[in-house]
């Protein structure tokens, strides 16, 4: 009886995946049927069914139920990203939840159904594996016990030399054990030396004011109405609160990479397409390069509260910042007005600072981003569902259908109304004196950009996706303020009309250096070129940037002339007669 039941719960765990299943098998049948490819992902389903099943068989309960909470620990993982995005999870996206492990509290606020799903399918392998197994079982039962370990040790191996990619449509029980142990080794190997010590010297810096980089999140560039004709107010156009505060718009530029991850850890670390893996790895910081340059160290983070770290952060890098201040008593709807008004008080102190800002920006959920005073762009999707929720998984309801995204996109630009454009009049009605000629100098970007399926299309991930869409890797640029070489308003003038829809996020590290008095000569080699550099940029971003297990980078080139632009007929009706 209890074989049986066992045998039950380990069918209904594989039925529940069929949907992963079926769309691996689809894959391998579009656009033609690959023969080999079907044997192959046959032949490792049925051997990792054998494998489940001999964990299940092993007799021994103190050792069958810690495999048992592992495999179902290794479904609910996987399930629960998968059901979640609506893609299978490779080795670069294991990495990527993991390395975003502090979000948990938003993805069970948001994603609580799918996790309640994955969480029953993980019970049933818990159980299926757990429950004592009846006595005997012949042969069978004897070599299923003997492959279950050799079989999730091959499809570690599998998945080694393929990259970490490989286990799409397997049960998830397997698939997330494999990733796991690959992680657990590529951690075990990983050089744990300490950083390097700032080796350059600063020879003098041109002003004595600020230097903050503002970096936004999940804002796509040509949603702004400094990059598109019917772009969102940004305020930082003519039409703005800037005043006499000069305004320098590098256009469109490529992120470092379509997730936050990456590009956060870089855009803080710095390097090249070619040196980024031990750059990030080894480098000094910007903390670091601030410090050495006698600049005060300040890191607004409006993204996380109660002290947890992000995108990679550790005890060692939050060591070298002298203020670090997040915002949990304010509403998640208010906190980008509420870093405007820290910054501008920091703008104003008279002490020379380096300034790092998280912005709580454009990431979904985008109901709830804004206040109705901004609901300019009508309609839009329904509110009240996830007020309290800064950023992670969760789609507001979206289903993939082109009436919703038309929806998404209309409270998506409300939510840019509101924290790009709202946040840039009210720091500079505050601070706009302290951004002058010769006061501080404010770099605005994003961690990367976004899809919203303006070209059509299924689907409802808007970034971070396996396959990505150029727009994910598109994000704006702009510097605000500045003196360079005594010239505060020709230079970053000159450089901003070069470099319009030409540059990238690789540039701003070595810009920062520079800024703080760092000789650009010595700078290049180990950063690359600045903003003023007249070099080409490749403009592509990278969408393998977890390039581990002896894979390597992919660069995604951007076709100017491809990157889809914010449809006006999202809220405005076609005029009488027209046939547009």
């Amino acid at each position: 009886m209890q074989n049986r039941l066992k045998y039950l719960l380990l069918g209904l765990f594989l039925l529940a995946g069929a949907g992963e299943i079926w769309r691996r098998l689809a894959m391998l049948a579009s656009p033609e049927i690959q023969p080999a490819g079907l044997v192959a992902f046959a032949g490792l389903f049925v051997l990792c069914t054998i494998s489940l099943t001999g964990f299940a068989l092993v007799r021994n309960g103190w050792l069958r139920w810690p495999l048992a909470l592992l495999l179902a620990a290794g479904s609910l993982l996987v399930d629960g990203y998968q059901w979640a995005v609506g893609d299978f999870m490779d080795y670069e996206s294991f990495v990527t939840m993991v390395e975003s492990a502090g979000d948990i509290g938003s993805a069970v606020a948001q994603q609580g159904g799918v996790l309640a799903l994955a969480t029953g399918r993980a019970a049933l392998l818990l159980f299926a594996v757990g429950l004592q197994p009846a006595a005997g079982g012949g042969l069978w039962a004897s070599g299923a016990r003997w492959a279950a370990l050799p079989v999730m040790l091959g499809l570690s191996v599998l998945l080694f030399f393929r990259g970490g990619e490989g286990s799409s449509g397997l049960p998830s029980s397997h698939s997330g054990a494999s990733l796991a142990l690959l992680y657990a080794y590529d951690t075990a190997t990983t050089d744990r030396s300490p950083r390097r010590a700032v080796t350059l010297q600063p020879e003098g810096r041109e002003a004595g004011g600020d230097i903050v980089l503002i970096i936004d999140e999940s804002i796509a560039g040509a949603y702004l109405d400094i990059n598109s004709a019917h772009g969102v107010y940004s305020g930082l156009g003519t039409d703005g609160a800037a005043g006499d505060v000069p305004v320098h718009n590098f256009g469109l530029a490529t992120a470092i990479n379509h997730c936050s991850v990456g590009s956060n850890v870089t855009l803080r670390f710095g390097g090249t397409r070619d040196n980024y893996r031990e750059t990030v790895r080894s480098g000094p910081s910007i903390w670091a390069y601030a410090r050495r340059a006698g600049l005060g160290t300040v890191y607004l983070d409006a993204q996380r509260t109660g002290g947890r770290y992000q995108n990679r952060m550790d005890d060692a890098e939050r060591a070298q910042i002298d203020v670090w201040e997040q915002f949990a008593d304010v509403p998640v709807v208010n906190r980008d007005h509420a870093v405007a008004d820290r910054l501008a008080a920091y703008l104003k102190d008279g002490e020379p600072q380096l300034i790092l800002v998280n912005k709580v920006g454009g990431h979904f959920p985008v109901s709830d981003k804004f206040p109705l005073s901004h609901a300019k762009y009508q309609p839009m999707l329904k509110r009240g569902l996830m007020p309290d929720v800064s950023d992670m998984a969760g789609r507001d309801g979206m289903d993939g259908r082109a009436a919703n995204w038309r929806l998404y996109r209309n409270s998506y630009r409300n939510t840019l109304l509101w924290s790009v454009g709202g946040f840039f009049d009210r720091l500079f009605a505050q601070a706009g004196p302290s951004m002058g000629p010769d006061g501080a100098t404010l770099l605005y970007t994003s961690d990367h950009g976004q899809s919203f399926h303006e070209r059509g299309g299924g689907g409802e991930a808007t970034h971070c996706t396996p396959a990505p869409q150029i727009e994910e890797g598109v994000v704006p640029l702009v510097v605000i303020g500045g003196v360079a070489d005594g010239e505060p308003r020709a230079r970053w003038a000159e450089a901003a009309a070069a470099g319009r829809d030409r540059s990238s996020h690789y540039r701003i590290f070595p810009t920062l250096l520079g800024l703080m008095g760092y000789a650009p000569d010595a700078v290049e080699p180990l950063y690359g070129p600045d903003l003023f550099s007249a070099a080409p940029d490749p403009f592509t971003f990278n969408t393998r940037f977890n390039a581990r297990l002896g894979s390597e980078p992919v660069w995604l080139h951007v076709p100017l002339d491809k990157i889809a632009r914010p449809p006006l007929s999202d809220y405005r009706a076609p005029a009488t007669g027209s046939t547009k």
